[in-house]
């Protein structure tokens, strides 16, 4: 049953080369696209029963033990977020599917998408730091590609700032995998984890904690590193938007999890550094996107805010915390997707996204509006939806441990997105359309196809706000899930004892006497 670990991967990247032989045909891009999109999502489906059922999977490429070879891991939180992630990413493509015209087929769309969704599954289920940097680097390439893909100059400039900050970012993740390497001699996450206690030189580590706590905050869109994703979020086709939204920043997150987690569990300032990280985010984050009359700006601003959230468990780092974390991660990658569909629907339909030129929406299509307001509500946090036992399950876990900062930030923040929800409620359903509104260059080129029914283009956001009640309403099996992958991350021993062996504990203790008779 290992071998499902290989698949979330194969699978799409086996879709993107045949897409590149097809690309002489527009029809068959399209479907193998979707093909690749709907394997992964099985696949990921499958490895989350396997784990469920026989616990954490690991799978050694060529054989080769670890720390040695190349390892794929899938632990309750890896398959969790996996499979959240999967999901967007299928509704993403499908949406694509449906509304991307001849010209970007014709540059390999489908093709960058489909290796975009492998990578973004590599840096899920990677057991070591230099893969991981492989994965992010291939992300980056896919993504700087498709955000890229128009001919309009403020695509171009989003572009140019999206990948200048995350080139930085890769600059500092790969002097931190040195420093990793040259302190340990490994790379491998588990063989890391044992190593690192044995460094004498606690600034080293500091050192090192600091090299990959910047890294990876700056891919999740961490406030101060946050600059990146507004400014360039809403700038592609919308297609593209809700494909960034549920997976990217989400990957950078995962990463800061399995390194605070494994590597620094027990160092109080890496906590509080994650934990000022987490309230300066949701913040800065909210703040922003009430300021915005753009919907898809406006949106962006609110990953951010939401990326807030998933780092106040890590920083809590307690399993309910990591829980919590891993639940929000979940039900964001779903809402936040349906959320830049719905916007996408918006734009393509009206010519427009700028909150001031639209309205009356609610009177000409019921079911976008439905669609929204599933979508908002669970953002918001209003219960029953996902959205609100993810920010309860946060909250329980910071009232538990008295942090009453972050606790309050939490709450108050989350009635501020409330209120953004019910500025795009306002502007864009409510109110009247204002006249003699036209259609502008930019939205005439994301248009819908006339071959696509109207209700035909609801459907991919539909079924993800579907999904996110769903997971409202199904959150105690859910939460036990969650809270399974919650106290593996705060036992490191379960990863550790899965990728090295039951002895790994045992070898610790030798390395710990014959680093000691060494000093001495």
């Amino acid at each position: 049953m290992n071998a499902w670990l290989i698949l979330p991967i194969a699978w799409p990247l086996a879709a993107g080369a045949l897409g590149l032989a097809l690309s002489g045909s527009n029809t068959a891009q399209r479907l193998i696209a979707v093909i690749g999109a709907v394997g992964q999502l099985v696949a990921a489906v499958v490895l989350l029963l396997t784990v469920n059922a026989q616990g954490t999977q690991v799978l050694h490429m060529g054989s080769w033990p670890a720390p040695f070879g190349i390892s794929l891991v899938a632990d309750h939180f890896a398959s969790f977020v996996l499979v959240a992630g999967s999901l967007a990413g299928c509704a993403s493509v499908i949406f694509a599917a449906l509304t991307v015209g001849r010209q970007r087929l014709t540059h390999g769309y489908f093709v960058l998408t489909n290796v975009l969704l492998a990578a973004v599954a590599g840096a899920f289920l990677t057991g070591d730091l230099f893969n991981l940097y492989v994965w992010f680097e291939v992300m980056l390439i896919a993504s700087f590609v498709l955000l890229a893909m128009g001919p309009y100059p403020r695509q171009a400039a989003g572009a140019t700032n999206y990948v200048a900050l995350n080139l930085v970012a890769s600059a500092t993740f790969l002097v931190g995998a040195g420093v990793a390497y040259a302190l340990t001699g490994t790379l491998n996450f588990a063989d890391l984890a044992l190593r690192l206690p044995l460094v004498e030189s606690r600034p080293l580590v500091l050192i090192l904690a600091a090299l990959l706590i910047a890294a990876f905050a700056s891919k999740a869109a961490a406030y101060p590193l946050s600059a990146w994703l507004p400014s360039s979020y809403h700038t592609p086709a919308p297609d593209v938007s809700a494909l960034f939204a549920g997976l990217l920043t989400k990957v950078g997150v995962y990463a800061l999890a399995r390194s605070v987690t494994l590597f620094f569990p027990e160092d109080a300032l890496v906590r509080n550094v994650v934990l000022g990280l987490a309230g300066l985010t949701m913040l800065v984050g909210v703040f922003g996107a009430l300021a915005q009359f753009n919907m898809r700006r406006l949106l962006s601003f609110h990953i951010a805010s939401q990326v807030g959230y998933m780092l106040m468990g890590l920083g809590l780092l307690t399993p309910l915390a990591l829980a919590g974390t891993t639940f929000y991660m979940a039900q964001h990658m779903i809402t936040k997707t349906a959320l830049f569909l719905v916007a996408g629907v918006v734009e393509r339909r009206t010519g427009t996204g700028y909150l001031k030129r639209l309205g009356g929406l609610y009177r000409t299509n019921l079911a976008l509006t439905v669609v929204f307001a599933l979508a908002a509500l669970s953002l918001a946090g209003i219960p029953p939806f996902a959205g609100f036992v993810a920010k309860f399950t946060l909250v329980r876990a910071g009232t538990a441990v008295e942090s009453w900062v972050i606790v309050g930030i939490s709450i108050v923040v989350s009635l501020l997105t409330l209120m953004s929800m019910v500025k795009i409620w306002n502007e864009a359903f409510w109110k009247d359309r204002p006249e003699g509104e036209v259609e502008h260059d930019a939205a005439r080129m994301h248009a819908l196809p006339r071959s696509v029914p109207r209700w035909v283009v609801i459907l991919p956001a539909g079924t993800l706000a579907l999904a996110s009640v769903a997971m409202g309403f199904a959150a105690g099996p859910l939460m036990e899930y969650a809270i399974a992958a919650g106290e593996e991350l705060a036992d490191r021993s379960v990863y550790i004892e899965a990728v090295l062996g039951e002895d790994a504990w045992a070898d610790l203790e030798t390395m710990t006497v014959e680093a000691m008779e060494a000093s001495r």
